[in-house]
């Protein structure tokens, strides 16, 4: 069943379509939309159980493509370039093998439709789970609760992000944890193996692990109508680190 997903819209003109990765939410791509809402149509989405959209029993990418289909059905959307980042580009990639005659074009940012190895998803998460928000009475005891696990401090802030005040008094996480603790498995793991004609961009950061030359033969035969741009300087998090290149480079195929 899907869900009615949180959005933000702004902005005339070529509907884009954001989606961003685990942990995250819409607001990770709150500069470059209110940037490229000057010219497009822009939406910027929460994908199930994360941010401000409805938690759920399950975590697939068919099911978080079926959630971005309806999504587009609602808002009357077609012609779109459809962007994503890691999780949620594997979930534009799921999307655009089964409703491609909805897409103009399709951005994938740091991704390939492989499955990945748990890496260090598996400490983030199991620190998540354990971070027992109902007997916590401050953001700065959940916070030093992360950093045993977590000693990066970019990740550990882009966490922290996530952590609100369900209610005077209670600390809770906009991403469902228990789902994503159980469908890890999911989540790091391929897509289909359907082929997309959909003309497609892959920006590859030139620091980041996630597109080794070595799986380029593999992303052009499943997508055949694609190039890759790599951005030297950044790693994984591209939009964050190279946030006028990549929209240099969205603004090339809208």
């Amino acid at each position: 069943m899907t869900v009615d997903l949180f959005h933000r819209r702004e902005g005339a003109g070529t509907p884009v379509v954001v989606l961003h990765g685990l942990y995250g939410s819409s607001d990770n791509f709150g500069s470059i939309g209110r940037t490229l809402s000057a010219h497009y149509d822009v939406v910027l989405v929460d994908e199930r159980d994360h941010g401000r959209s409805p938690h759920t029993s399950r975590i697939t990418y068919p099911l978080m493509a079926e959630d971005v289909h309806a999504l587009f059905l609602r808002l009357g959307l077609k012609d779109v370039v459809l962007v994503g980042h890691s999780m949620g580009g594997k979930t534009a990639m799921s999307f655009a093998q089964r409703w491609p005659e909805l897409l103009k074009h399709l951005v994938v940012i740091d991704i390939g439709p492989r499955a990945y190895a748990i890496g260090d998803h598996g400490p983030i998460v199991e620190a998540l789970a354990t971070s027992d928000l109902p007997n916590k009475t401050s953001r700065q005891q959940v916070e030093a609760h992360l950093a045993r696990t977590i000693t990066e401090p970019g990740v550990l802030q882009f966490l922290m992000k996530s952590l609100y005040w369900a209610e005077p008094g209670k600390l809770a996480w906009r991403f469902n944890v228990p789902v994503l603790q159980r469908d890890m498995g999911d989540i790091i793991g391929a897509i289909g193996h359907e082929v997309v004609q959909v003309p497609t961009l892959f920006i590859r950061g030139g620091k980041s692990p996630y597109i080794p030359r070595e799986d380029l033969a593999q992303i052009k035969e499943q997508f055949p109508n694609s190039r890759v741009e790599t951005i030297p300087f950044a790693g994984h998090w591209v939009h964050a680190q190279a946030p006028e290149e990549v929209m240099d480079l969205i603004r090339s195929v809208a």
